[in-house]
Parts: C-alpha cells; sequence; structure tokens
C-alpha cells in the first residue's frame, strides 16, 4: 500500500499524540502542543470521557502500578500490563510524555521532567479545545467524582458537583457517589443535576418490588445521529462499600436486564450503543462477550489507563472495550463512524491532561479557588517531609499504604495492621512536605473509623484469602472489591494462581510463624459494618507524621510472590 503526502502526515500526527517515534527519534518532549491535536476523519459522533478522578480539582502526581497481575485468561493481557510490557504492547516509546503517564518506569525522573497531570481547570480548556475540533461532542462521567479529597469529603460533594456542571457533564454514572448516602445522591440528581446532567444505571433497583432507582438510559442526537448511553453503576457497591448507605437498593451487574435495554433502544432507533460502566475492565470484558449490540464500553472502577481499545467477540458482533485512567490524568476521545444506521469503526485516542502544556481555564480556576478558600490554611499544614517517593497503586501495597500500617500499629499499640486496597490517593515526590491535604487524598471516606480487634492466626488468614479471592478469582464477575488488603507488621507468601484456601501461606510475626489458634491485636480502618465508631483514620496518621516529622525512604511490606514468574502484570525490578 503506498501512502500520499496527506495520508503520511495523518499517520505522523497520529503517532506523536500515541509518544510514538517519528522520524526515527523520540516524540517531542517539550512543548508537546500537537499531543493535543486530533488528526484524521473526526466521525459523525464524538463521545468525551473521564473517570475515577477521586475528587482531585487540582493538578496532581499519580504513579500508575508496577504489580497488576492478570490469571487465568487475563494473564499478560491488557489491563493487566505494567511497566514496559505496557509499553511494548500499545508501541508506546519509551522516556515520552505519553510513557510517564502510563507507567511508573522512572517515576520521579518522569515527573520532574513533564510535572503534574489533571486538575479540571486543565481539563476544562483541554474540553473546550477539542470541543471546538470536534463540534456536538457528549461529555461522560464514569462515577467516583464526588470522592477522594478533603474539599469533597466536608462538602458532601458538592465542589465536584459543581465542577462538573461547569465542565458541562452530559451524562454519570456512579460507585463512591453512593456513599454518601442514597439520600444525598437523589438531592442532587433532583437539584443539581436537573435539566443537565442525566445520571443512569441499569443495575440499580428497590429492594421491595425491584423498581428502577434511576434511568437505564438516554438516547441522544449527536450530529443527527442517535446515540444510546446506557448507565452501569458498580455492581458490587453494598459489598465493597457499607450496605447501610443504600439499604433500600440492589446492585448487581444485571446480564439480562442490560441485554433487555440494548435491545430496546435498538429499536427505538439507535444508531450506536454505548455502556457507560463502572463494572471494572476485567468484568467489562466478560460482559461484552455475553452480552450482544453494545458498540462501545466506556469503563472504569480498576483505573486501567488503556491507549487502546480491546475488541470482543459475541453473538451480534464485536464490542470494544476501554478503560480510562483516573485521577484526571485522562480525557478519552472516542469518535465514531457510523453508517447504514451501525457503528461501522471507532478512532480511540486517550489524551493525558499534562497541566503544564495546557493553561487553565480562568472560570474553573475561579471556582476551584471560591471553593477550596475556607479550607485553605487547615490544609496547607505541614505535617512532615517525605525523603522517599509515597504512592499507593498497585496489587498488595505502596509506600504511602505502608506510612498508613506503621501509623495505625505505633499509634494504636497493634502487632498486626491492616489498610483497604483503595486504588486512589495522590503521589509525593521525595522531598516534598506531606500535608494535610495529602493525608486525606489517602483516606477521605465516609466512615474513616479505626478498630483495634484481637484477631486468631486462622482468623487472620480467613481474611486474607477472602480479600485475595476478590482480586484474582478467575471468574471477573467474582471479583468484588479493590487490590489486595494491605498489611503491616506481618508477612505471609501469596501464589494468586491457586484456588481460595490456598494462595495465603507462610504466615509470620517477629519471624515466628503466626499460629492458628493464638489471638493477635490488630489495627485497621474504615469498617463496612453499621454502627462502627472509632477514631477517624486520618487523626490517627496526621499525629503520627507530626511526631516523625521526617519520614525516611519506606520499604513496602510486599508478600513474597509464587506462581507468577514472568507475569507481565509484574515489574522485572519487583521481587
Amino acid at each position: 500500500m503506498s501512502l500520499g503526502r496527506r495520508e503520511f502526515l495523518q499517520m505522523l500526527a497520529v503517532a506523536a499524540a500515541q509518544g510514538l517515534p517519528l522520524a526515527g527519534r523520540a516524540a517531542d518532549t517539550g512543548g508537546g502542543e500537537r499531543l493535543y491535536d486530533l488528526p484524521g476523519p473526526r466521525g459523525d459522533a464524538t463521545l468525551l470521557h473521564f473517570t475515577d478522578c477521586h475528587a482531585q480539582l487540582l493538578p496532581i502526581h499519580f504513579r500508575e502500578p508496577d504489580v497488576n497481575i492478570g490469571v487465568g485468561d487475563a494473564r499478560g493481557k491488557p489491563p493487566h500490563l505494567v511497566g514496559e510490557a505496557l509499553l511494548r504492547h500499545f508501541r508506546i516509546a519509551p522516556r515520552t510524555r505519553l510513557a510517564h503517564a502510563l507507567t511508573h518506569i522512572d517515576f520521579e525522573g518522569a515527573a520532574r521532567r513533564f510535572g503534574a497531570v489533571g486538575g479540571f481547570a486543565h481539563l476544562a480548556t483541554l474540553l473546550k479545545r477539542v470541543r471546538a475540533q470536534r463540534p456536538g461532542a457528549l461529555l461522560l462521567d464514569g462515577g467516583d467524582t464526588w470522592q477522594g479529597s478533603a474539599t469533597a469529603l466536608w462538602t458532601r460533594g458538592q465542589d465536584m458537583i459543581d465542577a462538573a456542571r461547569l465542565l458541562g457533564v452530559d451524562v454519570m454514572t456512579g460507585h463512591w457517589e453512593f456513599t454518601y448516602g442514597a439520600a444525598r445522591v437523589e438531592e442532587v440528581i433532583k437539584k443539581d443535576f436537573a435539566g443537565r446532567t442525566a445520571f443512569l444505571a441499569q443495575n440499580v433497583r428497590t429492594t421491595d418490588f425491584g423498581d428502577p432507582v434511576f434511568p437505564s438510559h438516554v438516547i441522544r442526537e449527536v450530529n443527527r445521529v442517535p446515540v444510546a448511553i446506557i448507565g452501569q453503576a458498580f455492581p458490587y457497591t453494598p459489598i465493597a462499600n457499607p450496605r447501610h448507605f443504600v439499604p433500600e437498593w440492589t446492585f448487581g451487574i444485571q446480564e439480562e436486564n442490560l441485554q433487555k435495554v440494548v435491545d430496546q433502544v435498538r429499536a427505538m432507533g439507535a444508531q450506536a450503543v454505548v455502556l457507560l460502566s463502572h463494572n471494572g475492565m476485567d468484568v467489562d470484558l466478560k460482559l461484552a462477550s455475553r452480552v450482544g449490540g453494545i458498540d462501545l464500553i466506556l469503563g472504569g472502577h480498576t483505573h486501567d489507563a488503556v491507549p487502546e481499545p480491546l475488541a470482543v467477540r459475541n453473538r451480534a458482533g464485536t464490542t470494544l472495550v476501554t478503560n480510562a485512567g483516573s485521577n484526571g490524568k485522562f480525557l478519552a476521545v472516542a469518535d465514531l463512524d457510523v453508517r447504514g444506521g451501525r457503528m461501522r469503526d471507532c478512532r480511540y485516542r486517550l489524551l493525558p491532561v499534562f497541566a503544564t502544556l495546557i493553561e487553565p481555564d480562568p472560570e474553573m480556576a475561579a471556582l476551584i479557588s471560591r471553593v477550596r478558600k475556607p479550607y485553605a490554611a487547615r490544609l496547607a499544614e505541614k505535617l512532615a517531609v517525605t525523603e522517599g517517593l509515597l504512592y499507593r497503586r498497585g496489587n498488595f501495597v505502596g509506600t504511602f499504604d505502608q506510612v498508613i500500617l506503621d501509623a495505625l500499629m505505633e499509634v494504636k499499640g497493634a502487632e498486626i495492621a491492616f489498610s483497604p486496597g483503595f486504588r486512589w490517593g495522590t503521589t509525593i515526590l521525595p522531598g516534598e512536605a506531606i500535608t494535610l491535604e495529602h493525608v486525606m487524598d489517602q483516606t477521605a471516606v465516609t466512615y474513616p473509623y479505626t478498630t483495634v480487634t484481637e484477631m486468631t492466626g486462622e482468623t487472620i488468614k480467613r481474611i486474607l484469602e477472602d480479600v485475595c479471592d476478590n482480586l484474582f478469582n478467575p471468574d471477573p464477575y467474582y471479583q468484588q472489591g479493590g487490590d489486595m488488603v494491605r498489611v503491616g507488621g506481618m508477612r505471609y507468601r501469596c501464589d494468586p494462581t491457586q484456588k481460595i484456601g490456598s494462595r495465603i501461606s507462610g504466615m509470620t510475626l517477629g519471624g515466628q510463624a503466626i499460629e492458628a489458634g493464638k489471638r493477635y491485636r490488630v489495627a485497621s480502618w474504615a469498617p463496612v459494618a453499621e454502627g462502627a465508631r472509632g477514631e477517624p483514620v486520618w487523626e490517627v496518621v496526621t499525629r503520627y507524621l507530626r511526631a516523625k516529622r521526617t519520614i525516611r525512604p519506606v520499604t513496602p511490606n510486599r508478600p513474597a510472590l509464587a506462581g507468577v514468574q514472568g507475569n507481565p502484570g509484574l515489574a522485572e525490578s519487583v521481587d
């Protein structure tokens, strides 16, 4: 095949947008302006998508995982690729902006070189630029927007609700939003979203009569193309989070009902059907193989930044599955080519939001300044200085997780500590002050209570096995939580390839084997049981940091791993 000059230039532009080498040299790492030019045909309808921003209004650093292990059929396939394996699979040149956005490689050096990412004022500017290139585009929010920061917690999500309205979000689904309680979610929909934003969830129903709580879908005309958007909230909300926040609602995947909704919108004339999902990417990949008629799944929850859609065959054809990262780092652009009443092609781009390349939008910047002003002095309190990189993301533990574990054990006088495997939480570079805002970025939940419990060795093993099964069950529909519970004080061995009951072994404390019948003092936080009470975890962590003043480089307490040697979801530098 020969290329004309125009096609060749378009190819170069695509390569630049994806961080690929140009003319034998690395893509531009200076101004990077062409990163946000959208080359090629614009398609008949364009959808813009962000997800899992976790209430980060300002630019931040966020280190991607060096451990994201896939087991069974998921082994060695996106999204379970990290570091160099990810770059090779997606043909992304190393040491580029996109390589930094997508991987943990040389994170500190690259972060200092390329600067912070995200920020709603910068995202707003990028959206205006993309909308100018793609008139009529719809903006979809995949959820986990109202939670993850101090200001979101203290305003019950109102800061993020106002910012999303200013962004012009057209459609939204949810997960952590539900932890403010059913009444708060309904209040926002009736008051703030009325006539502006559709909150969709086909899989949420009442516990009494099974009535739908939210609309399942909307059909919007995008440049005269009828596009159906179906909402899919996080199906395991009452398991992963406190049930008592939404006592009268049921969740679940609801495959059968989803198929009915897909068939319904097709019958109503939708020429493209899109699922706005908060399932997690592994669940979406299985769902796409079992439900026919969905053209594109714009996914979230697992925070996987995947630069190209994955094509999944099903009885009705092919469904493209995507996931757009987290923390405001990315804006996804999907150009749909619709011909003959059906989507024939999709050109997808995952644009990293580099704050150093994008001027902040003045109106959004003013809103952010206004909502943060009452809390600014409190948030800026310097608690300690870190000498090492502090991060969270990864299957087993991060260095900031370790700080939380150490604080729980020291302040609460516990031998062992557990901390939830949350995927959100910003990254702090060496030499930076740890502020109260940083601590809240790791801990801001509506059930922050710390507890100290006497547990037998048998109970500890059962807890680890149960959580591990949520993460590594080979059937994605049984993966019902976040990453592995973080463990402090004790050591253990984990084989993700085994079945439940056989993944955890070699549990020791102080070099001695943990005994099944012996009791151990265990500190933890974020209990899901109704009525739980205790000191908020951020008070425990801030007290610990004030006393330390300096946090020396932390070695995370990763378990010894078995059965995963050579797995491309495990970085080569990780034992």
